[in-house]
């Protein structure tokens, strides 16, 4: 007897797009992020790949009579989506710096960032390089340390993002698409 589904197994970093809010969202796993709407743009490489982080905060709802309590209360919840972006480009800048101004010249770009308040949310989304999953963050802001390294050799420059959640006016913080029956 089968003691899980192997097909179910997630491997790979997969590819992440952003999108400004309210743009279509995938419906399936196969049309192109593209095809959607023109308005997803590719991030390109990862150092390492991306990561979710979703949490719960609660307390203990306790009464004198009893040990133990009586019920837990969540009291808020928070979702980041980390990675660092291995593309050295003005739109991953303005992607990372929430926003600024990017200006095409005769073989140079420039990018300025946004002035104080001027911060834009974007959506995120991923998609796993298998396509049996999907994943669309509706509404983010980039809240991390926006840190460029540079070092001798190999060590290639990169542009750690964390983005943390919001939830958006009539929608839920997030949606995933899974391939069924795999990943029922």
């Amino acid at each position: 007897m089968a003691r899980g589904k192997p097909e179910a197994i997630a491997l790979g970093p997969g590819s992440l797009f952003t999108a400004v809010l309210g743009t279509p969202e995938p419906v399936d796993l196969v049309t192109p992020w593209a095809s959607v709407s023109t308005s997803w743009i590719g991030l390109g490489y990862t150092n390492e790949g991306s990561k979710v982080n979703y949490s719960v905060d609660s307390e203990n709802v306790e009464v004198a009579e009893e040990l133990d309590p009586i019920a837990v209360a969540l009291t808020s919840r928070e979702l980041t989506i980390d990675f660092a972006l291995a593309q050295i480009t003005a739109t991953n800048l303005r992607v990372a710096l929430n926003g600024g101004t990017i200006t095409a010249g005769s073989g140079i770009v420039t990018f300025e960032p946004p002035d104080l308040g001027e911060e834009i949310r974007v959506m995120i989304g991923f998609e796993s390089e298998d396509h049996t999953e999907r994943w669309v963050f509706r509404k983010t802001l980039q809240t991390g340390n926006m840190e460029i390294n540079r070092g001798k050799g190999a060590a290639k420059a990169t542009i750690g993002c964390s983005f943390k959640a919001e939830r958006p006016a009539g929608a839920k913080l997030f949606k995933a698409i899974l391939a069924a029956p795999t990943r029922l």
